[in-house]
This record gives structure tokens, C-alpha cells and sequence, in this order.
């Protein structure tokens, strides 16, 4: 059932359930963090492999104290400024955490979410969270209740409703090693926010590409039908005339002559655009129409944590 009861949630939780999570981000599939099969139905619901980890959901910076062995000054500088956001830290686990959360990495993936009716949860129970997006694996995120009810119906015995996620993609993810941040998913707090903070302390992207950590699949948030990323969305318009073609664009494209089509933001912003991604995206994928096109976004900020989504997303034609 769709709900805003906290106390049907902690119910659950307690019972050993899976339930739907809002946050700012995206909305997550959330269980105990110490019960080890109420972690698995996560995998058994989602239809996730086991080699792709989990993010471990806490209500606060001093809550990863037992759950971590080491937590460097400028992971403590991080959490400070950007806790409870939409930042994942990978940092060295304790005993308390499962490897089937870690898939046997010695890393454990952290974050708080910075949702009222999510804050509000973590902090009347007496355990953390596992909460991994709330979709069939490979699927685009939902980012309301309603798209959560729809994946997954009756197999989740509570969706807590928190409303539209305000950032609509996924967290930002990085790791520590020495004298350097590294990023390994992109997200809505960028490169550059990180340089602007910590001022001379590299930054770098992975390029290990291996599934180690979340969000590290070459594809993934996929409509069904098939997503091509376009240099000319009106000449591929003409080239795909005998189909039925929705179109996703960052502003009104003029003249088009469409199926059905998507704007992600009249005025182009590109947080309004990362707001709606998935939103839209997923009307599409409801459409009935046989592709859809898109078009990259400008490659500054946010815009390449979308485009980073986009690719995934994408089929080749």
C-alpha cells in the first residue's frame, strides 16, 4: 500500500519486510541492514545480482561510527557539508555489515538522505537501511510512490509516499584513496563542487570500470523500448519516418513532427532537467511509442552526471 504512515514502515522494517523509501534522490527498496534475509529479498525483488552492492541508508554522520573502521578528515569534512544529501561515501566496513551488502568488497557504501519523512524513519528505528533504487534491475528509477506501486504492486507491503524527488537522479558515489577523491558515479553534487570545497585535493573519475561498487553496470535505467541518443533529432525524425517516435529533449524543439514528446525544462536548467529524467522517461516508455530520441546535454556540472545516465540508458541502432 502506498502510505505516509511512519509506524506502518517501522512495522515492517521490524518484521523483516522490504519497503518503498523516498528520498531526494531517487526511490529505494529499503530493508535491515543487519538482517541478512531481509537483504536478499532485496536482490529477489529487484532481480539484482549479488556481485552489485547495496547503499547503506543512516540518519546521520555519527551513526557510521560501528559500521566502518576508519573514516578519513576529509570524508568528516564531506559529510559535514553535504549531510544528509545526495552523497555516498565508500569507506572500509566493520564487522557489522554483511559481505552480501558489499558483495565482498572490504568497502561499504554510505549516505544520508536528506528526506523529511526518510529522516524521520531512520531515526525512530534502531538500525539502519539497505536501499537500492526502486526498480527491476537495469530499469529506469522511479521517482514517486506510484512508480514504485507499478514495478513491483503488491510485492511491497509498503510504499511510503514522500512526494516527487527533488533531485531525481541517483547520489553521487566516491572513494578515498590516499591524497585523492575518486568518482564513481556522477551525480548532482559535481567535480567541480568537490574542487571548490577541498581546494588542491585531487579529484579524478574511475576508470576501473569493473562492477565493484553501486551504480557501476554499463547499462542500466533502460526504458523497454529502445533510447537513441541523436546529434540531429529532426533528421533522425526523417529517418525513422515508418515509426513511431517519442522524443526527449532538454527544451522545446520546434517544429518536429512526433509521436509524443518530453521537455525536461522549459527554461533549460539542468537540475530541473535531472528533477525529471526519469519522470519523463518513464511516460514514454508508456507511450506506445516504438523509440525514443534524445540529445546530449550541455557537458558542464549536473549535465554530465545526465548524460553519464543517458548513455547507460541507450540502445545502438
Amino acid at each position: 500500500m502506498i502510505t505516509t504512515s511512519i509506524e506502518s514502515a517501522i512495522n515492517a522494517l521490524t518484521k523483516g519486510e522490504v519497503i518503498g523509501l523516498p528520498t531526494e534522490t531517487v526511490y529505494g527498496l529499503a530493508a535491515n541492514c543487519f538482517n541478512e534475509e531481509a537483504v536478499q529479498k532485496i536482490y529477489q525483488i529487484k532481480n539484482r545480482p549479488n556481485d552489485n552492492p547495496l547503499i547503506v541508508h543512516v540518519k546521520n554522520a555519527d551513526a557510521i561510527n560501528d559500521l566502518v573502521i576508519e573514516i578519513p578528515e576529509v570524508a568528516k569534512l564531506l559529510m559535514s557539508h553535504y549531510w544528509p544529501g545526495p552523497l555516498t561515501l565508500l569507506l572500509p566496513k566493520s564487522s557489522l555489515i554483511s559481505d552480501c551488502i558489499t558483495a565482498s568488497s572490504p568497502l561499504v557504501a554510505l549516505r544520508s538522505p536528506n528526506h523529511p519523512l526518510a529522516l524521520r524513519l531512520l531515526n525512530q528505528l534502531n538500525f539502519p537501511l539497505v536501499a537500492p533504487s526502486a526498480n527491476p534491475f537495469m530499469s529506469v528509477s522511479p521517482t514517486n510512490a506510484q512508480h514504485v506501486h507499478d514495478y513491483f504492486g503488491d510485492d511491497i507491503s509498503v510504499i511510503l509516499d514522500g512526494g516527487n524527488c527533488q533531485k531525481g537522479i541517483e547520489s553521487t558515489i566516491i572513494g578515498f584513496e590516499k591524497n585523492e577523491i575518486i568518482i564513481y558515479r556522477e551525480g548532482t553534487i559535481t567535480e567541480e563542487d568537490f574542487k571548490v570545497l577541498l581546494g588542491d585535493l585531487k579529484v579524478s573519475k574511475i576508470k576501473n570500470k569493473k562492477v565493484s561498487h553501486p551504480g557501476m553496470y554499463k547499462r542500466h535505467y533502460a526504458p523497454n523500448i529502445p533510447l537513441i541518443i541523436s546529434q540531429n533529432i529532426a533528421e533522425d525524425i526523417k529517418r525513422f519516418k515508418n515509426k513511431k517516435i517519442g522524443v526527449l529533449s532538454l527544451i522545446q524543439i520546434e517544429n518536429i513532427d512526433c509521436y509524443c514528446k518530453e521537455v525536461l525544462s522549459e527554461s533549460g536548467s539542468l537540475e530541473e532537467a535531472a528533477q525529471h529524467l526519469y519522470g519523463h522517461l518513464i511516460k514514454l516508455d508508456k507511450s506506445g511509442a516504438d523509440i525514443i530520441l534524445t540529445e546530449f546535454l550541455p557537458e558542464i556540472g549536473i549535465g554530465k552526471a545526465i548524460n553519464e545516465k543517458l548513455i547507460k540508458a541507450s540502445t545502438t541502432i
